[in-house]
């Protein structure tokens, strides 16, 4: 089977998810008292109308190829960053760290993945803009909540624009055996990720009783994690045939970037209770901002990324 009839295959298995899923909400709503529905359902519906848009973009970026992903998650990362900054903590000595992040280490990380620099790619962020951009809010002599406020603007660049920086980066492992089809590995990692949220949802609704943290996610339950979890690495190891890896392999590997997506949305949503907000912005409908949706592939994607290039990039 070729690349090409492997992505038509999932696509169109993507589009009949969501015709079901559409159809579904429909009856539901239809079959509330009135047809007006509920904040539950209206919820659903709100989410898979924004699924609709986000295939369609993703879908977009594919046929552009290489270029084309790597321009949407570059801009995927700056409006992160942007929703990340704006419920940080700055101040006017911060200006200039800002300036450098958005307009400087943003691009070149993206570049450096363009042109398949992957000794750089790696280190650019964690390293020299670790080091640079406190030293640019130090010049600006302004120590009032130096330390919070340096860590923030690092965190927010770490996150954003460093760990989601991956998803396109698969695209530049050279996989004996694979050539050509590194998009599904995207393919691949986004489904099943972006599956577990849904899945941890519709089984947190359906059996959710016990919370995992009322404190930090209030809607999360054990069950729903369980049953989101679980479901999604069963479907991780039916997609073994648009990876390199054998169906078991799949299988582990789905369940290690299931886990790692959890504990994004965990950490993001701990960052947002201590900003005292529900969603990180109002972008997409039904999800919140555009790093509501990003979280959990800001902790599983560098993971996934660094399993194929250390099992199956030859050295």
């Amino acid at each position: 089977m070729t690349a090409q009839q492997q992505m038509t295959y999932l696509f169109s298995g993507i589009f009949g998810l969501l015709v079901v899923a559409t159809a579904a909400g429909a009856v539901l709503r239809m079959r509330t008292p009135g047809g007006a529905g509920s904040p539950t359902i209206d919820n659903l519906n709100a989410r898979i109308k924004a699924w609709w848009v986000i295939v369609a973009f993703v879908g977009l970026a594919f046929l552009l190829g290489k270029t084309g992903m790597i321009l949407l998650f570059g801009y995927i990362s700056f409006t992160c960053l942007r929703e990340f900054v704006s419920l940080t903590y700055t101040r006017r000595g911060d200006h200039h760290a800002l300036a450098l992040g958005f307009f400087v280490f943003l691009p070149l990380q993206y570049y450096l993945i363009h042109i398949e620099w992957y000794g750089l790619f790696s280190i650019l962020i964690p390293v020299y803009a670790f080091l640079f951009m406190p030293i640019f809010e130090a010049l600006a002599a302004d120590t009032t909540r130096f330390l919070e406020r340096a860590a923030k603007v690092q965190w927010a660049l770490m996150i954003c624009v460093y760990c989601i920086s991956h998803v396109p980066a698969l695209l530049t492992l050279p996989i004996p055996g694979f050539e050509g089809r590194n998009a599904l590995l995207i393919a691949f990692l986004v489904l099943v990720v972006q599956l577990s949220d849904v899945f941890q949802y519709v089984w947190g609704k359906l059996l959710g009783k016990h919370k995992v943290s009322p404190n930090i996610s209030p809607s999360k339950t054990m069950e729903g994690l369980v049953g989101g979890v679980a479901t999604s690495t069963l479907i991780g190891a039916g997609l073994w045939w648009i990876t390199p890896f054998s169906p078991l392999q799949a299988g582990a590997i789905a369940l290690a970037i299931n886990l790692m997506g959890f504990f994004g949305g965990f950490v993001l949503s701990a960052i947002k209770r201590d900003r005292g907000v529900k969603d990180w912005g109002s972008l997409i409908e039904g999800h919140g901002g555009m790093l509501d949706r990003l979280d959990s592939i800001s902790f599983s994607a560098p993971i996934f990324f660094h399993i194929v290039r250390y099992w199956w990039v030859p050295d």
